[in-house]
């Protein structure tokens, strides 16, 4: 079996689908299969617990401006490795209240994202409630849905936005590390960030190999490298919501 690790020297989405052969069979290929939705229940501005699960669950943060006869754009915000929803929230929930986003912000059911280190299985079930949850309370732009995160996070975002292209219009990666093979849908635009100064996922063996594989694929992908290590600094935070609302 090829090592995740490897996967990324591989260098070049043509070589996703000897990878992906090359593995135990998936429980799940990361489709989410969410229907977007007219809302048929209220919410008010702020911060809200998901209450879908128990020791692990999530936030749906509101900003002010929004308004029910109003479709707002929404970013599903994925945290990192040992991550929580709170602590990845407070790095975008600034430019998402400037920019009128609604943040949905699941947790993983274990540490990290369960396809990271094994398999497609119930973090995407749970990304499935959480979005339905979402649609039944919020008015959503259908044309502004994106998804992403942080580290694991974005690597799990990348992966999954790319499997659920027919759902997600968009995908918003800072510092990514790789994707996990899957079968692709519809054609989202992409965002991604990497810190020159990255220790943790070097941007030579990460962001540097997935932007021009994704381009050589047909995605329109807007990169960012800034002189920084392995974060999101809020000037990040804010173009890449700016450029999702554009």
């Amino acid at each position: 079996m090829i090592g995740r690790r490897a996967f990324i020297a591989l260098g070049s989405l043509t070589a996703i689908a000897a990878y992906r052969a090359a593995l135990p069979q998936r429980r799940g290929d990361g489709h989410v299969r969410a229907h977007y939705k007219a809302p048929t229940q209220k919410i008010g501005p702020g911060e809200h617990a998901l209450g879908l699960g128990a020791d692990r669950d999530g936030l749906l943060i509101v900003p002010k401006s929004y308004r029910p006869d109003q479709p707002a754009p929404l970013f599903v915000l994925l945290h990192g490795a040992g991550g929580a929803a709170r602590r990845v929230s407070m790095l975008f929930t600034a430019a998402a209240e400037s920019t009128g986003i609604i943040l949905l912000v699941p947790e993983s059911r274990d540490r990290t994202w369960d396809a990271i280190h094994d398999r497609f299985g119930p973090d995407v079930d749970f990304l499935d409630r959480a979005l339905n949850h979402t649609f039944d309370r919020c008015a959503v732009d259908r044309r502004k849905l994106a998804i992403g995160g942080f580290s694991d996070g974005a690597t799990y975002g990348l992966s999954i936005g790319l499997a659920s292209g027919d759902l997600f219009t968009s995908i918003l990666a800072c510092s990514p590390g790789f994707i996990v093979p899957s079968t692709t849908r519809g054609r989202p635009r992409v965002y991604i960030s990497h810190g020159t100064k990255d220790q943790i996922l070097p941007i030579d063996a990460t962001s540097r190999r997935i932007v021009p594989d994704l381009q050589n694929a047909g995605y329109v992908v807007k990169y960012r490298e800034f002189d920084g290590p392995h974060a999101v600094p809020p000037t990040i935070a804010k173009e890449a919501l700016d450029w999702l609302t554009a």
